[in-house]
């Protein structure tokens, strides 16, 4: 029964859909997270001067504001990432699964 039911799953088209759709969005998020995070890292590693400068009066420099933006950076598209998961996969799961069981 249960080898049934995986399979109706599988051969259904939005499913199809629902896999291709978070598959492309999960490495879109990754490769922008990627981006993000090694940008920082080789600015770090290769441009210690230009993290070093001063914002102001102050002691602090540039590299943290630019860190504290990597760390807003990922909770954000974190949230997004829930909010689309949340909204639209699990409307396309939803679908998959009344259309299973019928």
């Amino acid at each position: 029964m249960r080898d049934e039911l995986g399979d109706r799953i599988r051969a259904n088209p939005k499913y199809q859909e629902l896999v291709s759709k978070r598959n492309a969005y999960g490495w879109v998020m990754t490769a922008l997270m990627m981006i993000v995070y090694y940008g920082y890292i080789m600015l770090v590693a290769f441009d210690k001067e230009f993290l070093a400068q001063k914002t102001g009066a102050g002691v602090t420099s540039l590299g943290i504001p630019i860190g504290l933006g990597v760390i807003f950076f990922t909770i954000i598209i974190t949230g997004i990432y829930i909010r689309r998961a949340n909204t639209e996969f699990d409307d396309l799961k939803a679908q998959v699964i009344k259309e299973a069981t019928k």
